[in-house]
């Protein structure tokens, strides 16, 4: 298992909890931190022991969003260089922070969020490649990039109109406006919200045992054919979830979750 210094990363039964460990920064995205997002997702992915993982915040907050130190590092690393060449290095650098977010989307396993105090700008952007999103009571959420004069560039104006409506993204990204737990529950953000950080850690843990227990093919599955038809027409994903079940339905666990049913036992899945 790989070992990170701005992450803390455990396993066991199943789980991956992957929880971000700058709380002296309220968790703020420096260069090391967003470089190893990337490496522990992708290792969650690679990993056939893994079958969900849960995203947390180390302290009282979880992302308060880009270290301005980051921003000053990313903007001093192309000072020097030449029109045209300037710009080329930074929108590779912008590509390479995108993928670290993209590498929870890309993740062939279910990645919750456990967000509590602070979810700002990058915060947000993190949290909306997540699969789900629950939230303390005491958990705010602000886009906050337009304050920054920045378009926000990694994934919140993208992803977010599918979680909570244009219309609700347009306010909040020309707004940064904060909003609490309980707006972001009834615009969809969050799926639910418990009444403390403790309380959260217990309510996530218990959904991603629910579904460690599934069959892992099957639960790979679903978040495929859920990404394909996000970005497809129905008739697309219609044509792709036949192809893909078409493959799989003969699989072992097809076969285990069906005697198990009918011998009214648990079913016992491999990796």
């Amino acid at each position: 298992m790989p070992e990170f210094d701005c992450l803390n990363l455990t396993l066991a039964d199943h789980i991956a909890r992957i929880e971000l460990n700058r709380p002296d920064k309220t968790n703020a995205l420096n260069g090391v931190l967003w470089r190893e997002i990337g490496a522990a997702f992708r290792w969650v992915d690679d990993a056939p022991q893994v079958r969900v993982a849960i995203l947390s915040g180390a302290g009282r907050h979880f992302c308060a969003g880009i270290d301005f130190e980051l921003m000053s590092a990313v903007l001093g690393a192309v000072e020097l260089l030449g029109p045209g060449r300037k710009e080329e290095q930074l929108r590779r650098t912008i590509i390479e922070l995108q993928a670290a977010f993209t590498a929870l989307e890309r993740c062939r396993k279910p990645v919750l969020a456990a967000i509590h105090g602070l979810c700002i700008g990058g915060g947000l952007d993190l949290i909306a490649a997540c699969d789900m999103r629950y939230a303390a009571a005491d958990a705010a959420f602000s886009l906050k990039e337009v304050d920054l004069a920045i378009v926000a560039d990694v994934g919140s104006l993208q992803r977010l109109p599918y979680l909570i409506g244009e219309g609700q993204v347009r306010e909040l990204a020309f707004t940064a406006r904060q909003f609490d737990a309980a707006e972001a529950q009834a615009m969809g953000l969050v799926n639910r919200v418990f009444a403390d950080a403790a309380q959260l850690r217990d309510g996530v843990q218990a959904i991603a045992a629910s579904i460690a227990a599934k069959s892992p093919l099957t639960v790979r599955g679903i978040k495929q054919v859920l990404n394909y038809g996000r970005d497809h027409s129905v008739t697309d994903g219609l044509e792709y979830v036949a192809t893909w079940n078409a493959a799989l339905l003969l699989s072992d666990d097809t076969r285990e979750a069906i005697t198990a049913a009918m011998r009214k036992r648990p079913p016992q899945f491999g990796d």
